[in-house]
Protein backbone atom coordinates (compact mmCIF):
# COMPACT_ATOMS: atom_id res chain seq x y z
CA UNK A 1 0.00 0.00 0.00
CA UNK A 2 1.10 3.48 -0.73
CA UNK A 3 0.76 6.20 1.84
CA UNK A 4 -0.90 9.29 0.60
CA UNK A 5 -0.11 12.64 2.13
CA UNK A 6 -1.80 15.90 1.43
CA UNK A 7 -0.09 19.15 2.33
CA UNK A 8 -2.16 22.04 3.50
CA UNK A 9 -1.23 25.49 2.28
CA UNK A 10 -1.41 28.58 4.46
CA UNK A 11 -1.11 32.24 3.55
CA UNK A 12 1.02 34.81 5.29
CA UNK A 13 0.07 38.39 4.42
CA UNK A 14 2.92 40.89 4.79
CA UNK A 15 2.62 44.68 4.67
CA UNK A 16 4.72 47.72 5.46
CA UNK A 17 4.00 51.35 6.24
CA UNK A 18 5.68 54.16 4.32
CA UNK A 19 9.44 54.67 4.85
CA UNK A 20 10.48 51.02 4.60
CA UNK A 21 9.92 47.59 3.07
CA UNK A 22 9.17 44.02 4.08
CA UNK A 23 10.19 41.08 1.90
CA UNK A 24 8.44 39.12 0.67
CA UNK A 25 5.52 41.55 0.56
CA UNK A 26 1.87 40.70 -0.04
CA UNK A 27 0.43 37.19 0.20
CA UNK A 28 2.95 34.36 0.50
CA UNK A 29 1.59 30.81 0.25
CA UNK A 30 3.53 28.27 2.34
CA UNK A 31 3.21 24.55 3.03
CA UNK A 32 2.13 23.38 6.45
CA UNK A 33 5.05 22.70 8.80
CA UNK A 34 7.54 24.84 6.91
CA UNK A 35 9.28 28.03 8.03
CA UNK A 36 9.06 31.43 6.36
CA UNK A 37 11.40 34.35 7.09
CA UNK A 38 10.62 38.00 6.42
CA UNK A 39 13.20 40.80 6.15
CA UNK A 40 12.27 44.27 7.39
CA UNK A 41 14.32 47.17 6.00
CA UNK A 42 13.86 50.89 6.77
CA UNK A 43 14.45 53.48 4.06
CA UNK A 44 17.48 55.73 4.37
CA UNK A 45 16.90 58.23 7.19
CA UNK A 46 14.25 56.03 8.81
CA UNK A 47 14.08 53.35 11.47
CA UNK A 48 11.89 50.35 12.34
CA UNK A 49 9.25 51.55 14.77
CA UNK A 50 7.52 48.19 15.39
CA UNK A 51 6.65 44.85 13.80
CA UNK A 52 3.23 43.30 14.42
CA UNK A 53 2.66 39.57 13.99
CA UNK A 54 -1.02 38.65 13.95
CA UNK A 55 -1.65 42.12 15.41
CA UNK A 56 0.75 41.69 18.36
CA UNK A 57 4.02 43.62 18.68
CA UNK A 58 7.23 41.62 18.46
CA UNK A 59 9.38 44.76 18.74
CA UNK A 60 11.53 46.62 16.24
CA UNK A 61 13.07 43.49 14.67
CA UNK A 62 14.79 43.43 11.27
CA UNK A 63 13.86 39.80 10.54
CA UNK A 64 11.06 37.53 11.67
CA UNK A 65 10.62 33.80 11.04
CA UNK A 66 7.33 31.93 11.27
CA UNK A 67 8.30 28.37 12.31
CA UNK A 68 6.42 25.16 11.53
CA UNK A 69 3.49 27.06 10.09
CA UNK A 70 0.08 25.61 10.97
CA UNK A 71 -2.23 28.58 10.38
CA UNK A 72 -2.69 31.72 8.32
CA UNK A 73 -0.74 34.71 9.66
CA UNK A 74 -0.16 38.39 9.09
CA UNK A 75 2.96 40.49 9.59
CA UNK A 76 3.11 44.26 9.40
CA UNK A 77 6.17 46.51 9.64
CA UNK A 78 5.94 50.10 10.80
CA UNK A 79 8.63 52.69 10.10
CA UNK A 80 9.33 56.28 11.15
CA UNK A 81 11.78 59.02 10.23
CA UNK A 82 15.12 58.84 12.05
CA UNK A 83 15.24 62.57 12.49
CA UNK A 84 13.16 64.52 14.97
CA UNK A 85 12.97 68.27 15.40
CA UNK A 86 13.21 70.29 18.58
CA UNK A 87 11.89 73.84 18.24
CA UNK A 88 13.92 76.04 20.60
CA UNK A 89 12.95 79.64 21.38
CA UNK A 90 13.61 82.31 23.97
CA UNK A 91 11.89 85.50 25.03
CA UNK A 92 13.42 88.93 25.65
CA UNK A 93 16.15 88.95 28.27
CA UNK A 94 18.28 86.02 27.19
CA UNK A 95 18.99 83.28 24.71
CA UNK A 96 18.85 79.52 24.21
CA UNK A 97 21.54 77.63 22.35
CA UNK A 98 21.10 76.04 19.92
CA UNK A 99 17.99 77.94 18.85
CA UNK A 100 15.43 77.61 16.09
CA UNK A 101 14.63 74.24 14.55
CA UNK A 102 17.20 71.67 15.68
CA UNK A 103 17.31 68.30 13.88
CA UNK A 104 18.13 65.39 16.18
CA UNK A 105 18.77 61.78 15.14
CA UNK A 106 16.38 59.24 16.69
CA UNK A 107 17.64 57.85 19.99
CA UNK A 108 20.37 60.45 20.48
CA UNK A 109 20.62 63.22 23.08
CA UNK A 110 20.51 66.99 22.64
CA UNK A 111 21.53 69.57 25.24
CA UNK A 112 20.29 73.16 25.35
CA UNK A 113 21.99 76.01 27.25
CA UNK A 114 19.89 78.86 28.60
CA UNK A 115 21.76 82.16 29.11
CA UNK A 116 20.24 85.33 30.58
CA UNK A 117 21.42 88.74 29.34
CA UNK A 118 23.07 91.15 31.79
CA UNK A 119 20.46 92.36 34.27
CA UNK A 120 18.17 89.35 33.67
CA UNK A 121 17.69 85.93 35.17
CA UNK A 122 16.00 82.76 33.90
CA UNK A 123 12.31 82.87 34.87
CA UNK A 124 11.26 79.45 33.53
CA UNK A 125 12.00 76.86 30.86
CA UNK A 126 9.06 75.08 29.24
CA UNK A 127 9.55 71.68 27.60
CA UNK A 128 6.58 70.58 25.50
CA UNK A 129 4.59 73.25 27.38
CA UNK A 130 5.48 71.92 30.85
CA UNK A 131 7.49 74.05 33.30
CA UNK A 132 10.96 72.71 34.16
CA UNK A 133 11.76 75.65 36.47
CA UNK A 134 14.50 78.29 36.22
CA UNK A 135 17.17 75.92 34.86
CA UNK A 136 20.34 76.97 33.02
CA UNK A 137 20.32 73.92 30.74
CA UNK A 138 18.15 71.04 29.61
CA UNK A 139 19.01 67.59 28.22
CA UNK A 140 16.70 65.69 25.90
CA UNK A 141 17.87 62.09 26.34
CA UNK A 142 17.14 59.38 23.73
CA UNK A 143 14.94 61.58 21.54
CA UNK A 144 12.04 59.58 20.08
CA UNK A 145 9.64 62.34 18.99
CA UNK A 146 9.48 66.04 18.16
CA UNK A 147 9.73 68.49 21.08
CA UNK A 148 9.56 72.18 21.93
CA UNK A 149 11.65 74.12 24.44
CA UNK A 150 11.09 77.77 25.36
CA UNK A 151 13.06 79.90 27.80
CA UNK A 152 11.60 82.93 29.57
CA UNK A 153 13.51 85.60 31.48
CA UNK A 154 12.79 88.29 34.05
CA UNK A 155 14.74 91.41 34.90
CA UNK A 156 16.83 91.20 38.05
CA UNK A 157 15.51 93.34 40.86
CA UNK A 158 17.21 94.70 43.95
CA UNK A 159 15.62 95.86 47.17
CA UNK A 160 16.53 99.20 48.74
CA UNK A 161 15.47 99.78 52.32
CA UNK A 162 15.10 103.48 53.18
CA UNK A 163 14.44 104.95 56.62
CA UNK A 164 14.95 108.24 58.49
CA UNK A 165 15.30 109.00 62.19
CA UNK A 166 12.69 111.05 64.04
CA UNK A 167 14.13 114.42 62.92
CA UNK A 168 13.23 114.18 59.23
CA UNK A 169 11.73 112.11 56.43
CA UNK A 170 12.84 110.15 53.39
CA UNK A 171 10.49 109.53 50.47
CA UNK A 172 9.78 106.85 49.45
CA UNK A 173 10.27 105.19 52.81
CA UNK A 174 10.40 101.45 53.34
CA UNK A 175 11.51 98.86 50.78
CA UNK A 176 11.67 99.72 47.08
CA UNK A 177 12.34 97.20 44.30
CA UNK A 178 14.53 98.46 41.50
CA UNK A 179 15.33 96.63 38.25
CA UNK A 180 18.98 95.98 37.51
CA UNK A 181 20.40 99.07 35.80
CA UNK A 182 17.37 101.11 36.88
CA UNK A 183 17.30 104.20 39.09
CA UNK A 184 15.50 105.16 42.27
CA UNK A 185 15.32 108.75 43.48
CA UNK A 186 14.88 109.66 47.14
CA UNK A 187 13.82 112.98 48.67
CA UNK A 188 15.39 113.61 52.08
CA UNK A 189 13.77 116.39 54.10
CA UNK A 190 15.02 117.47 57.58
CA UNK A 191 12.49 118.69 60.12
CA UNK A 192 12.48 122.45 60.86
CA UNK A 193 15.63 123.35 62.74
CA UNK A 194 17.54 120.23 61.64
CA UNK A 195 20.16 119.60 58.97
CA UNK A 196 20.77 116.44 57.01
Amino acid sequence: GSASSSLIDYTITASASDNGTIAPVGATVVNEGTDQTFSITPDSGCYILDVLVDGVSVGAVSTYTFQQIAANHSISAQFAFSSHTISASSETGGSISPSGTVDVEHGTAQTFTISPDDGYQVADVYVDGVSEGAVSGYLFDAVSKDHTIRATFTALTFSISASADSNGTITPAGISSVFSGGTQTYTITPDRGYLI
